[in-house]
């Protein structure tokens, strides 16, 4: 090469790189049509293309689309394409061309953000600014932000001991608009101080949520340019009214309510909202927000290590609030967790004193680094759905809640009773749906349509009276279509489902009450409360659970109760199940159908398009002589695809497949491997086919063909069918799903011991099952399943021990639910009407020993003395007068009223006492 031409290239290789890449032309054009739509269809018609509709609002112009000219090329379409420009009707024309676009945020990583309030680099739920140390920052808070979402126009209030409103980190951010002394009734929420510094709590949940940022003090709130402001309620007598008053706070002007607090987490209460208290969580929720609703979070309590259940807690039990429960950094269980099955989500929180706790602002301008527990919790969500509100503000309360479970995750959260739920969402009662994702929830609430109308369904009513054994499970269940006819009633899609019960009970704290969906989702209501002693029951409580959320509410629920009996209350007392309601919350249409409506019409249209314009290409090609060829993909297939080829790399470009295809045509076919739960493979066609309904798996499409069942169903075994009930002679195994043939000692059987059974002549039924009717002294002992003899103190009796007497063998009394031949000192034998055998009754107070009747005393306890049968104080009499045989009537009368009134006891009476109640005995 000469250097004269070399130095040109160097010259111009600059320019080169410099030149702008090639235009990327596509297979759609702009048209401007004179004549309006009816020209612009019949033009699109004549040529071979495709009309779209107008452009927006732009009138005249019109979107083409030819589908046999390629799809990108770096060359515009010339050919048949000219003779539409020249057409008279049209004035104008231009191919589309891809055009690059970029999003105008800052790229970088989150964790790399940094603000100069000092306590910034110990917010660890926050963010991990050493990557070496152990921290969590998966609710990505800082992802929300760098998406520019930071709290802006939207107004939070705290519900608390008030919150300090001249605090460096809070005064540019606090709202008095928002704010009311409900305690002192002023506009001032300030807290009252004292040397204990008792009124923190208010402070320190405002700062989590509206700390301001790079203000150089103390921590960064989540949303950290919203309007905060504080009710001062709880720094005094809390009324009914107080609540309803805090609740229903400028409802027009506030977004969001947080509230940390409620009844006592001791594990033996039950309590909820007043009745005005209750009217003004049905106001906010009607007409707050200007009809969109008020949102109320709630923490939901600090019971843990006295084992109470947050469903005793109305507050946050309620369809109306957002009940948020914590996590430590480790992703464990903390000690003062509350488990209930109407816990939305989590955050995370403080743990063990060895785990983080949260950093925020305190009373008299400071920070701590030791807020903890569910109060925590609940801000920190206050503060994420403030960011999801500035992304979208027309969000209703329940949108709010359908996107905080459509984005909550388990991730490492450890818990034992993870479960996918019918809607295919993992959920659990310590967590909810998991923990939250800010940054999840501000992108869902940018393209949130608003869900569907709420409908409410009373799903049944049952009050027949049912007795609760000790040790035993009380099952009812009910069918319901979900009120399918009432329209404006009917519900199809979960949301809340809600449990109204009253129960009679002497010990409340022993019962544990399930709730399992048509679905299949178990829902526990309620545990075992060890300090709940109260003999009171429940009147008409109502129990909820969100594990039902997204799935179908039409079919059969079940409501089981057991009872574990305590050591602290007489077994023979049992519980009673007065009445219970089914009430169903949810929609008659998928509630996310409208977020995926545009992606849905966008692959139909890709799919389905060419095949409508076949017809249209053939008219086309019979009048123009040159035509374009389609552009061929020449790369590799799937390795599902057949022989046949390809159009693309994908599974569901396949022109054929090697197992199995999937699907429909209208909606798109994918080779598979092997068909997917539901389907089963068609080996002459190639096909995977729909079982029949309730199946899981199947040989074929038939009713008979099912191998396994879908949840709900049972599979019987003798016809291959999945059924929601077994037939007479069988009875449903819940650990197989298998409807299995019952004993044949049985006509009718059950799983559950406490649904009635028939047994054949010569059986008895017992639990689940018949058993062989044994003579007067006998039991059937389920070991050697013969009858065997009862102990000799037993006249009837349900096993070998005297403990497990019915009736007592002749001679022998009954003494704390054992058969004796004597009754014990302190004790006589007492004939009881109805019963063959004695009843050993205890002898009076002042007694060792008694014949006949508790007070024919026979022996005395120490201090005190034996006279004429009676046991009295040691007492000397001040006269030495002889005690006569008997005294007058009188006198006994008189003697009883001394007794009555303890008038021995008392110095002044002694006298008395000696001439009157010795004489009369």
């Amino acid at each position: 090469m000469r250097p004269s031409a070399a130095w040109l290239l160097l010259l111009a290789l600059p320019a080169c790189l410099a030149a702008p890449s090639r235009p990327v032309y596509t297979n759609h054009w702009a048209v401007q049509v004179l004549g309006g739509p009816g020209e612009a269809a019949r033009l699109a018609s004549a040529y071979g293309y495709v009309n779209l509709g107008q452009i927006g609002n732009l009138e005249n112009y019109y979107h083409f689309h030819h589908s046999r000219t390629i799809r990108r090329s770096t060359l515009s379409s010339r050919g048949r394409h000219n003779f539409l420009r020249m057409d008279p009707k049209v004035k104008w024309l231009q191919q589309q061309e891809v055009k690059r676009r970029v999003k105008r945020h800052v790229r970088g990583d989150p964790h790399l953000i940094h603000f100069n309030d000092p306590m910034w680099s110990k917010m660890w739920y926050m963010h991990c600014g050493d990557k070496n140390n152990h921290c969590r920052s998966e609710m990505n808070i800082p992802a929300a932000w760098q998406r520019g979402y930071t709290g802006k126009n939207v107004v939070v209030t705290i519900l608390d001991d008030g919150i300090e409103t001249s605090h460096p980190d809070l005064v540019q951010n606090y709202d008095p608009q928002a704010s009311y002394d409900v305690n002192d009734n002023d506009c001032d929420p300030s807290p009252r101080y004292d040397a204990s510094n008792e009124n923190k709590h208010g402070t320190r949940c405002a700062g989590q949520v509206a700390a301001k940022a790079n203000n150089s003090n103390c921590i960064v709130g989540i949303a950290y340019n919203a309007r905060i402001g504080g009710v001062r309620m709880l720094d005094g007598d809390v009324t009914d009214v107080v609540e309803a008053k805090s609740l229903g706070i400028r409802p027009d002007y506030i977004d969001i309510y947080s509230a940390s607090w409620g009844p006592d987490d001791d594990g033996k209460t039950v309590d909820g909202p007043g009745e005005l208290a209750k009217q003004a969580f049905e106001y906010g929720i009607k007409k707050g927000r200007k009809g969109l609703g008020s949102i109320f979070v709630w923490a939901s309590g600090n019971g843990g290590r006295e084992g109470d259940y947050c469903s005793c807690d109305g507050y946050t039990n309620s369809i109306y609030t957002i009940s948020i429960s914590s996590s430590t950094d480790n992703g464990l269980k903390p000690w003062y967790l509350e488990e209930c099955a109407s816990t939305l989500a989590t955050t995370y929180s403080s743990g063990a004193f060895y785990e983080q706790k949260i950093v925020t602002t305190d009373l008299r301008h400071g920070c701590t680094e030791g807020h903890t527990g569910t109060s925590v919790s609940a801000p920190i969500v206050t503060g994420i759905i403030a960011l999801a509100l500035e992304a979208n503000p027309s969000l209703t309360w329940r949108d709010v809640q359908h996107l905080i479970v459509k984005t909550s995750r388990p991730l490492h959260l450890k818990a034992n009773d993870w479960k996918t739920n019918g809607a295919g969402r993992k959920v659990s009662h310590l967590y909810g749906y998991g923990l939250v994702n800010a940054e999840a929830i501000v992108m869902e609430a940018k393209k949130w349509k608003k869900a569907p109308t709420q409908h409410v369904c009373i799903g049944s009513s049952d009050r027949t009276p049912r007795d609760i054994h000790a040790d035993q499970t009380v099952r009812t269940t009910t069918v319901t279509n979900a009120c399918a006819n009432h329209y404006d009633q009917r519900v199809v899609y979960l949301e809340h489902v809600i449990v109204r019960v009253s129960i009679e009970h002497p010990r409340r704290g022993d019962l544990q009450i399930n709730l399992t969906s048509p679905s299949g989702t178990e829902s526990q209501l309620l545990a075992r409360r060890v300090f709940d002693i109260s003999n009171e029951g429940f009147k008409n409580w109502e129990f909820m659970t969100v594990h039902c959320w997204g799935e179908k509410a039409e079919g059969e629920w079940t409501l089981k109760i057991h009872d574990t009996s305590s050591h602290m209350r007489n077994p023979e007392r049992r519980g009673k199940l007065k009445e219970w309601s089914l009430i169903l919350y949810g929609t008659d249409e998928h509630p996310y159908n409208a977020t995926s409506s545009h992606h849905s019409q966008s692959r139909m249209l890709e799919i389905s398009t060419p095949k409508l314009e076949l017809s249209k290409a053939a008219v086309f090609q019979s009048q123009m002589e040159v035509v374009e060829e389609e552009e061929e993909y020449t790369g590799p297939c799937h390795p599902e695809c057949g022989n046949k080829g390809c159009d693309g790399p994908n599974a569901d470009q396949c022109l054929n497949c090697i197992h199995y295809s999937l699907g429909i045509v209208k909606a798109g076919r994918v080779c598979v491997s092997s068909c997917p739960s539901g389907y089963f493979g068609d080996n002459a066609s190639r096909r995977c086919r729909r079982c029949q309904k309730g199946c899981e798996t199947c040989t074929g499409r038939g009713r008979n063909q099912c191998t396994s069942c879908r949840r709900g169903f049972y599979h019987h075994q003798e016809t291959n069918a999945c059924v929601v009930f077994c037939p007479a002679g069988f009875y449903t195994d819940e650990s197989q799903k298998l409807c299995l043939e019952c004993h044949q000692s049985c006509k009718t059987c059950a799983s559950d011991p406490d649904k009635r059974i028939l047994c054949k002549d010569g059986f008895s039924p017992l639990g689940a099952g018949c058993l062989p009717e044994c003579q007067p002294g006998m039991y059937f002992s389920k070991e050697t399943r013969k009858c065997e003899r009862c102990h000799a103190s037993c006249q009837t009796c349900v096993g070998p021990g005297k403990e497990a007497c019915i009736q007592c063998a002749k001679d022998f009394h009954l003494h704390e639910w054992r058969c004796v031949p004597a009754c014990s000192q302190g004790f006589y034998p007492e004939a009881v009407p109805g019963l063959p055998y004695k009843v050993c009754t205890r002898c009076d107070d002042s007694c060792s020993a008694c014949e006949g009747s508790r007070d024919n005393c026979v022996k005395c306890k120490e201090g005190f003395n034996l006279r004429i049968g009676s046991c009295i104080t040691n007492v000397t009499c001040m006269d030495d007068s002889p005690i006569p045989e008997r005294s007058p009537s009188a006198f006994k009368t008189l003697c009883e009223i001394v007794k009555s009134k303890k008038l021995c006891e008392m110095k002044l009476f002694i006298q008395l006492c000696c001439q009157t109640c010795l004489m009369a005995g």
